[in-house]
């Protein structure tokens, strides 16, 4: 493929944690995509954006050698390239555009269930197992410990069974493969979502005005995820009191009702979850006829 200089290029994962997600949330932001029949590429049909679909570890070298525009990764990706990958100039290969709403995880450090474990001391001397070796040295630094690190590409979560390391330090979402290896979790290394990166190269300015258009997608669909739009009838000398409890709603619309000259519709944007507790203190509290209903787009 022959990069485009007028379109714009995002790198995403092509198959795991983040790839669904990723796709789908700039399908929220209306870019309509057609894909390669080899299924790497895929070509904005009603914008000039177009995806490669690669390896998540690829994705911050791509960034840096200007072979896409943006990328969109987990931080301990992001993080572990930075600390292993550092410029000789200080100068950083991308910069953090956008944090995303989903890709939550974490790099923990975790032992077997029968070894003993009081404090973070307690990893002195040990041999910790991980694909993050960087920042899970930076860790050990930051907190005065002393460990051999075993880098490993792959089926961390097995080393201390074989005999190759005392603990790890993986990437846990539920905790699940964590248990099924009879593992236990000890310590937080780093809190981890999907972020947005940008190139350092710079932008010509169709681009950046495409970009500009993207990013205002972008957080039009990550403040509708939980958004709700709620409607309801309340008498007037109750209004101040059903505002406050209305979860995450700037000043509602206060309208007038026909025939209720002691009633009026209320109407706010909710960017709280709104759950049945709400409905029913605002019920409490005199209001009636509550709709709920989804926001599908929305611009800040």
């Amino acid at each position: 493929m022959v990069r485009d200089p007028n379109r714009l290029s995002i790198a995403v994962q092509k198959s795991g944690r983040l790839s669904d997600e990723s796709i789908a949330l700039l399908k929220r932001c209306g870019i309509r995509f057609a894909f390669s029949k080899d299924q790497l590429f895929c070509y904005g049909e009603n914008l000039p954006i177009d995806l490669l679909l690669v390896r998540d570890d690829d994705i911050p070298q791509l960034l840096r050698d200007n072979v896409c525009d943006l990328g969109i990764v987990g931080q301990n990706v992001a993080q572990e390239y930075a600390l292993s990958n550092a410029l000789r100039n200080g100068s950083s290969a991308y910069t953090e555009l956008r944090r995303l709403d989903f890709g939550y995880c974490r790099l923990a450090i975790a032992i077997p269930e029968a070894l003993p474990f009081a404090d973070l001391d307690d990893l002195n001397g040990r041999r910790i197992a991980t694909t993050y070796p960087a920042i899970t040295r930076r860790f050990l630094d930051e907190n005065g410990l002393s460990a051999e690190i075993v880098s490993l590409s792959g089926s961390v979560e097995i080393a201390p069974s074989l005999g190759t390391a005392d603990a790890i330090a993986d990437i846990v979402s539920s905790g699940a493969t964590l248990r099924a290896n009879k593992l236990r979790e000890v310590a937080t290394v780093v809190q981890s979502s999907a972020v947005m990166l940008q190139s350092a190269k710079p932008m010509s300015a169709a681009n950046r005005e495409f970009l500009d258009r993207l990013l205002l997608r972008i957080d039009g669909a990550l403040q509708v995820k939980e958004s709700k739009y709620v409607m309801l009838h309340a008498p007037r000398n109750a209004v101040e009191a059903i505002s406050r409890l209305i979860p995450g709603a700037e000043t509602p619309s206060i309208l007038p009702l026909a025939g209720h000259p002691d009633k009026v519709a209320l109407h706010a944007v909710c960017t709280e979850t709104v759950l049945w507790e709400h409905l029913e203190s605002l019920k409490e509290a005199g209001a009636s006829s509550i709709l709920v209903l989804p926001v599908e787009k929305m611009l800040l």
